[in-house]
C-alpha cells in the first residue's frame, strides 16, 4: 500500500514538473535575442509568451512599425564568384591600379595613390591589373565624378570611400565591390564589400599614435563607463542602475567633460556607445583609448568584419535591456576585461592607427579571398602582429611564422643556417667557416660572393654542406629569401666577423627561447639630437642599446621575406646606396614587427669593432649615413627601434668555480 502510495506522488510531481517546463522554455528563449538580419525591418518583437503575459495597454495605443523604404539597388545579387574575374589575378597574386583623381586631389588622396603604387600590390598599368581602384565617387561640388572608360560594369572594381558622404547614385557600382565607412547593415553585401572604419578628418596617413591605454587592469576609482555623446565628446556616468532607464541613456555625473580630438579620450573601462552611425566615430576613439567598446544594437557594419573577431575586443548589447547590460559589466571578470582591453589595443596599432593601415588591409581582405580560405587563418588576423606582417607568399601556416610558438605550445628547429656575406675583396673567411661549421647545430653553410673578385675554385672541407651563391654586389642582397636556405633560423655574418663554435652554440640556444626576435653580439644605440633636430645612432658602449649588428646575429628566415617585399622601395633603394643603412634598417623592421628590442649576448675575444659595414666595391668604407635612421622613421611615420639594458649570459658565467663545470668555456677567454 505504501508502494502504491510512494508512486503516485512520484508520478504527480513529473507532471507537475513537465507542466511548469513547458511554460518556461518560452520564456528562456527571450533571455538571448537573435541578431536582426540584414535588411529585416526592426520593430516591437513578436513575444513567444504573449498568451501569459497581461497587456497593460488600450487597443490602438501601441505605435505602429514605420515602414521601411526598400534599400536601394546594389548590383542585385552580386557576389564574390559571380561579380569578381579571379582568373585574371592568377598569374602574379593580386595587382591593384589606382585611376587617378580627377579635378583637385586632397593630400589623403595622394597618399593613398602613392602608397598603393609603392606596395606590392601597385600596378602601373591597367592592363596588368586584376583589380582597379576607384576613389570616392563624390566630386568637390557634390555630384558624381563620372565613372573611367575601363568601367566594364564595374566588374573587378574596387571603389573606395573613406567618409559616409558617399555619392548617392550607388545604383551606378554596377558589379564593383563597395569599400565604405561604416556601411548600413541593410544595404552591406557581406563577402563582396568591406567595411572601413569613420576615420575623423585629421587622422594621421602613416605611423599613427600608439594606444593610449597605460595600464590594462583599471586603478581604483576609475569610471567604470564613459558615455558617447551626440556632439563628439565622452561623459563618464555612474555605475548605479538607476542611472540607466530605458531609453539606454545614462544619468550623467557632473564631473569634467572629455572631448575629442583635441582633449583626452575616455578613461574608462568600458565606452557605451548609442546605434546610430554617427556614433561609429566614437568606436574608433574607444579602441585608441582602450575602453571597451559595448555597442547597443548597432545598425552600421562593424569594420572589417569579415576578417577580425570583435567577440575578442568589443560588446554588442542589446538597447532594449540597459539594466541587464550594466549589470553584466560590473559582473565581467577582470580577466576578461583584461583580454578585451589587451584586444583593442593591438587591433587598433594593427589595422586602424593610420590611413595606409586601413588601405592595405582592405587589400589584404581582397587578396585573402583569391588566394581562398586558408590564406590568412584567424589566428593571423586576430593576434599579433597581424595579418598585415604575416605574408600569405611566405607561409598560410602559422607554424612556419616565428610569431606563434608561445600559443600553440612549439619550439623551433634545432638547426639553424649560416649566411656569410662576402662584400670586399680579401682572403675567403676559412677559420670563420670552420669554426661556424662546428657547431652541432648548423646545418648549411651558404657564402654569398658580392665581390668585384671571383671567388676561389676551392673552399676547405667542412662537416656540412658548402654552397657559394652569386651575389648581385648590393648590400641588401644579403636579405633576399634565398631559395637555398632550408632552416628557420639564420646566422648572418659578414667576411671580417670571428666567432668561436661556443659562442655561435650558446646565441643559437638563447635564440631558440625567442625566435621572433634579433640576437646578436655587437651592438648600436639610437638617441635623439637636440642640436640637429633628428635622430642619430651611435656604436660607443653604454648601458642601452636598441640594435644588433647583422655581421653576426641569429633571426628568422622570415624577415628576409619581409625586407624584400615588405619594406618600402625608398629603404630598399637606401639600403643598397649606403651599405651602413642596412643594420639599422633590419633592426627596425624587426622591432616595428614584434615591439621589442633584440637580445645581446656575451662576446667573448672582443676583436670586432662595431663599426659600418664595407661597401661592395671596395675596401673604403661608406661616408656617414646618419641620415638614414631620420628616412627611416620618416618612412615608418614613427621611431621603432626599442632600447633595452638586458644582456643573456650562460649560467655559470664568470662565476667563481671550476672551469670544467661550465658548458661555453671559451666565452670568458681573452
Amino acid at each position: 500500500m505504501q508502494s502504491w502510495r510512494r508512486k503516485s506522488l512520484w508520478l504527480a510531481l513529473s507532471a507537475s514538473w513537465l507542466l511548469v517546463l513547458l511554460r518556461v522554455f518560452p520564456l528562456l528563449r527571450l533571455a538571448v535575442p537573435a541578431r536582426p538580419r540584414a535588411g529585416a525591418p526592426q520593430g516591437w518583437p513578436h513575444w513567444l509568451d504573449i498568451e501569459l503575459l497581461q497587456s497593460f495597454s488600450q487597443p490602438g495605443e501601441l505605435p505602429e512599425d514605420d515602414p521601411q523604404p526598400p534599400p536601394a539597388p546594389r548590383g542585385g545579387s552580386c557576389d564574390w564568384g559571380a561579380c569578381f574575374d579571379v582568373s585574371k589575378c592568377r598569374g602574379g597574386g593580386l595587382k591593384v591600379f589606382a585611376y587617378p583623381v580627377a579635378g583637385p586631389i586632397s593630400d589623403t588622396q595622394r597618399g593613398i595613390l602613392a602608397s598603393i603604387e609603392s606596395s606590392r600590390f601597385g600596378s602601373v598599368s591597367p592592363e596588368e591589373a586584376c583589380l582597379l581602384l576607384l576613389l570616392s565617387l563624390e566630386a568637390p561640388a557634390g555630384e558624381c565624378s563620372p565613372l573611367p572608360q575601363q568601367w566594364n560594369g564595374g566588374r573587378n572594381h574596387l571603389v573606395l570611400g573613406l567618409h559616409p558622404n558617399f555619392c548617392p547614385q550607388t545604383f551606378q557600382l554596377g558589379q564593383a565591390m563597395v569599400a565604405k565607412a561604416s556601411p548600413t547593415v541593410d544595404t552591406f553585401r557581406p563577402g563582396f564589400d568591406v567595411a572601413l572604419p569613420l576615420l575623423p578628418e585629421a587622422h594621421p596617413w602613416r605611423g599613427g599614435a600608439p594606444g593610449q591605454l597605460g595600464q590594462h587592469s583599471p586603478h581604483p576609482g576609475v569610471p567604470l563607463l564613459a558615455l558617447a555623446e551626440e556632439r563628439g565628446g565622452w561623459r563618464t556616468a555612474g555605475t548605479e542602475s538607476s542611472a540607466c532607464p530605458r531609453d539606454g541613456h545614462c544619468e550623467q555625473d557632473h564631473g569634467p567633460e572629455q572631448t575629442h580630438p583635441g582633449a583626452t579620450l575616455p578613461n574608462a573601462t568600458f565606452c557605451l556607445i548609442p546605434a546610430h552611425q554617427p556614433d561609429a566615430l566614437h568606436f574608433l576613439q574607444a579602441l585608441q583609448a582602450g575602453c571597451i567598446p559595448v555597442l547597443l544594437s548597432p545598425r552600421w557594419e562593424l569594420p572589417f568584419s569579415e576578417v577580425i573577431d570583435w567577440t575578442k575586443a568589443a560588446i554588442v548589447a542589446d538597447e532594449r535591456l540597459p539594466f541587464q547590460v550594466l549589470a553584466a559589466l560590473q559582473k565581467m571578470p577582470p580577466t576578461r576585461v583584461l583580454a578585451l582591453r589587451q584586444q583593442t589595443q593591438f587591433l587598433w596599432d594593427a589595422y586602424f592607427s593610420s590611413v595606409e593601415k586601413v588601405i592595405h588591409t582592405t587589400l589584404e581582405i581582397i587578396q585573402d579571398r583569391i588566394f581562398g580560405a586558408p590564406a590568412h587563418p584567424s589566428l593571423l588576423w586576430n593576434n599579433p602582429p597581424g595579418a598585415l606582417l604575416a605574408l600569405p607568399t611566405f607561409s598560410t601556416s602559422p607554424s612556419d611564422f616565428p610569431f606563434y610558438h608561445l600559443q600553440r605550445g612549439s619550439r623551433p628547429a634545432s638547426r639553424f643556417s649560416a649566411l656569410i656575406w662576402v662584400g670586399a675583396p680579401g682572403q675567403p673567411p676559412l677559420k670563420l667557416i670552420q669554426a661556424v661549421a662546428g657547431s652541432q647545430h648548423c646545418a648549411q653553410i651558404l657564402v654569398l660572393w658580392s665581390s668585384e673578385k671571383p671567388p676561389p675554385s676551392r673552399w676547405p672541407k667542412t662537416a656540412v654542406p658548402l654552397t657559394v651563391l652569386a651575389g648581385q654586389r648590393k648590400a641588401s642582397d644579403r636579405f633576399f629569401p634565398h631559395r637555398a636556405l632550408s632552416t628557420d633560423a639564420i646566422l648572418s655574418l659578414d667576411a671580417q666577423s670571428s666567432l668561436t663554435t661556443s659562442e655561435v652554440d650558446f646565441a643559437f640556444v638563447v635564440w631558440q627561447s625567442f625566435p621572433e626576435r634579433m640576437v646578436g653580439f655587437l651592438t648600436w644605440s639610437h638617441f635623439w639630437d637636440e642640436a640637429r633636430g633628428g635622430w642619430g645612432h651611435t656604436a660607443e658602449k653604454a648601458n642601452e642599446f636598441s640594435m644588433v649588428l647583422t655581421s653576426a646575429a641569429f633571426y628568422h628566415r622570415y624577415y628576409h621575406t619581409l625586407f624584400t617585399h615588405s619594406l618600402p622601395k625608398a629603404l630598399r633603394t637606401l639600403a643598397d646606396e649606403a651599405p651602413s643603412c642596412v643594420d639599422v634598417l633590419m633592426n627596425s623592421l624587426v622591432a616595428a614587427v614584434t615591439k621589442l628590442p633584440p637580445i645581446k649576448v656575451p662576446y667573448g675575444k672582443q676583436r670586432l669593432e662595431a663599426s659600418p659595414p664595407l661597401a661592395p666595391g671596395g675596401p673604403d668604407p661608406q661616408p656617414p649615413a646618419q641620415d638614414c635612421i631620420n628616412q627611416m622613421a620618416a618612412e615608418f611615420g614613427y621611431m621603432p627601434l626599442v632600447s633595452s639594458r638586458l644582456r643573456l649570459d650562460p649560467v655559470l658565467f664568470k662565476d667563481p668555480v671550476s672551469v670544467l663545470r661550465k658548458k661555453y668555456r671559451s666565452l670568458e677567454k681573452p
